[in-house]
Formats: C-alpha cells, sequence, structure tokens
C-alpha cells in the first residue's frame, strides 16, 4: 500500500492545487459582481480499486498508469447553465500553468447512453521532492443537472455490474433528455435568476 501511496502522491497534490485554482475563478467574479460560470469545484485520485479494475479491463501494464491513464486525477468543474461551460473550457485553455492535451465534447455529441459533459486532458506541473513532474489530470465540466444524472448512471451501473437492464437504460436516456431540456429551459432565464440570486445574497449579508 506504501507503493500507492507514493505513487499517488503527485496526484493528490495535483488534485488539491487545480481545486484551489479553479474556485479562484468564482471568487474573483463575486468580488467584481460579475456572474460567475462556476458554481463549485470538486476532485478526487481515483481510488486503487478502481485504477486495477480499468487497467485490467482497458489492457494497461501497471507501469504505464501515468501515461495510459488519464484520469488518476479528476477534477469537476459545474456551472448552473449550459453556456458557462464553454466559458470554463476558455479559461482553461487560457492557463499558462498547464498545457491542454485533449479535449472530449459530449455536450454536442453526446454518449449513447445519454451521458453529457466536457472533458479537458491536461498535463499538470507538480513539485515534488524528488523535483517536478508532468502529470495527466483529467477536468469534466458540467451542469449541475448533467451532474446529477451522470452520479445516477455511474451507481446504476456499479448495481449491475456494468449491464443495466434495457428498460432501465431507456429510463435513464429519457431523463438525460429531460435534465438537458431543463437546463436550455434555465438559460433563457439566466439573468432573472442571477438577479435574484444577488438580491438574496445582499438580503442574507444585511441581516449579518
Amino acid at each position: 500500500m506504501m507503493e500507492w501511496d507514493i505513487f499517488l502522491a503527485p496526484y493528490k497534490q495535483a488534485v488539491d492545487e487545480l481545486k484551489v485554482k479553479l474556485r479562484g475563478y468564482r471568487d474573483l467574479h463575486e468580488v467584481s459582481g460579475k456572474n460567475s460560470p462556476i458554481e463549485f469545484v470538486t476532485g478526487r485520485v481515483k481510488p486503487v480499486p478502481s485504477i486495477l479494475d480499468k487497467a485490467k479491463r482497458k489492457a494497461i501494464p501497471l507501469d504505464q498508469l501515468n501515461t495510459q491513464m488519464q484520469d488518476l486525477a479528476g477534477i469537476r468543474v459545474m456551472c448552473q447553465f449550459v453556456d458557462d461551460i464553454m466559458k470554463v473550457v476558455g479559461l482553461i485553455r487560457g492557463r499558462t500553468d498547464l498545457t491542454v492535451v485533449e479535449e472530449r465534447d459530449y455536450i454536442s455529441e453526446k454518449k449513447k447512453s445519454g451521458y453529457r459533459s466536457y472533458h479537458i486532458v491536461v498535463q499538470y506541473p507538480v513539485q515534488t521532492v524528488d523535483g517536478e513532474k508532468k502529470i495527466l489530470a483529467e477536468i469534466q465540466v458540467r451542469t449541475l443537472a448533467m451532474n446529477f444524472w451522470a452520479t445516477i448512471e455511474h451507481s446504476l451501473n456499479y448495481k449491475y455490474k456494468g449491464n443495466i437492464p434495457t428498460d432501465v437504460k431507456a429510463r435513464l436516456i429519457r431523463a438525460a433528455e429531460a435534465a438537458f431540456r431543463l437546463d436550455e429551459e434555465m438559460s433563457q432565464i439566466r439573468e432573472e435568476i442571477w438577479v435574484a440570486q444577488q438580491r438574496f445574497l445582499q438580503k442574507n449579508a444585511d441581516k449579518d
């Protein structure tokens, strides 16, 4: 287990640093009184059992994990609106402290299951006791509705060991489309939502 701890330490460091940096955008927008495209940010290092399972499924040698498994370090950026996703993607593309390696647009081209999200694989340098180490990390950008759906689908895949019954799959696809329609409707009234949220925050601040 100690070897895994050593191997995954730079990935944990990358996750912690990227979470802070991406959350910083939200803080900057709030200070300037602008609507932030980022609602919140989460991150994790892939658990060892999941690493071993994926390595087996994808036939990835354990000594090549650092180059062939792109999501050992994973970041999720949640947005309120669909339009905000590409704004966040633009912010990530514009950073000078990382290099974008690959992009996968599952918003325009959703997966067969109904899954929607925007994936960006980046190469990110971390400073270790042995010097700089460049590692791969995957940043997923999605709306709150997309994230809710993806969480449910992940749970069902775990329950059915990847073989979700046909009728449940059909319902999931319908639910994915309903979630996307909700996102589109919310985008139509985003200005009204933002004004309402600002008034709510100001009201709470006045109470304090």
